[in-house]
């Protein structure tokens, strides 16, 4: 049993196994079957249909042309494989808020737990699951597997990264990770990205080359775009200046955020708004998380609206 972290922040929820566990019997009980079923499949030729077989993969567009029956057979009937890759810089510890007990979490907990829940889901199908972990390059990448040994050791390096005495100042390079994690995924696989996508480098505009370079190996991208609406988006705080500290540099601004919530958010929104049209341009899911939502709603509704795509 992995150790749990923290014990004051979880103690009405248990480890974080435990955790997961309990989201993906909800999960289960309420889509009935598993929403990932069929995603490494690829179509790759026909053959004749035979009596008495199950027709639910009978091609009957091909029927209604020829007025035969066959049935589509794909190149990987096998389980499916998936890389979790999760951003662990420091603006992840946002917002810095010490109550979990009524299942808030910074951006690096609701990760964590997602990925968790991710990993009990597919642990259950018997389906191959990796972790990689970056913060300005890749920390630490697991291939993807199905042993219960290595989803033991999925399960513990996601407790660690979730410890709060780990290093507070971590810079940011999504763009780097990214294409880093492309080069070291040699199967096809489904990607699924949690970060808040703020990269130090200043290269937000590289992002979707990064994510292309995933689709050019024909993985299926899903990237989880993690923020904390009140605080993040719509620069909800009282009209008094504050002194904001960027928690990847330490570097302070004082200022009142009433002055430039107008320009703020609109520039958020264009840059939000352009990441989601160049995704869905290149077949990348792009899935918005508010973090104060909590992971299950986000993730439910997620996995419905994929359950209905297969």
């Amino acid at each position: 049993m992995p150790i749990p972290f923290d014990r004051h922040k979880i103690a009405n929820f248990g480890s974080l196994e435990f955790k997961a566990k309990q989201v993906v019997e909800g999960f289960i009980t309420g889509l009935h079957k598993s929403p990932y079923h069929g995603f490494s499949v690829e179509f790759a030729e026909h053959r004749a249909y035979n009596k008495g077989e199950s027709t639910r993969h009978v091609d009957w567009k091909l029927y209604a042309k020829t007025d035969k029956l066959f049935v589509k057979k794909y190149d990987e009937e096998t389980n499916l494989r998936c890389q979790i890759v999760i951003d662990t810089s420091s603006s992840m510890n946002f917002p810095l808020d010490p109550d979990y007990t009524k299942e808030r979490y910074d951006k690096i907990g609701f990760a964590a737990y997602a990925a968790a829940s991710l990993i009990q889901l597919m642990r259950k199908q018997r389906d191959a699951v990796g972790i990689s972990l970056f913060t300005d390059k890749v920390t630490k990448h697991i291939d993807a597997k199905s042993n219960a040994l290595h989803v033991h050791r999925l399960f513990e390096n996601l407790e660690e990264i979730i410890n709060p005495n780990r290093n507070k100042q971590e810079q940011s390079a999504p763009v780097d990770a990214i294409h880093e994690v492309a080069e070291r995924i040699h199967k096809r696989s489904l990607v699924i990205i949690f970060s808040d996508l703020m990269d130090t480098s200043g290269r937000q505009d590289d992002l979707i080359d990064a994510l292309q370079h995933l689709r050019y190996y024909k993985h299926d991208v899903v990237v989880f775009d993690l923020f904390d609406k009140k605080h993040e988006l719509e620069l909800d705080y009282d009209n008094r200046p504050y002194t904001f500290i960027d928690q990847e540099s330490g570097e302070k601004v004082k200022l009142n955020p009433s002055s430039l919530k107008e320009v703020y958010e609109r520039k958020m929104s264009e840059f939000i708004h352009e990441l989601e049209v160049k995704c869905g341009q290149y077949k990348i899911d792009f899935v918005r998380c508010d973090v104060n939502e909590g992971f299950y709603p986000v993730l439910l509704e997620y996995m419905v609206k994929r359950q209905g795509l297969y």
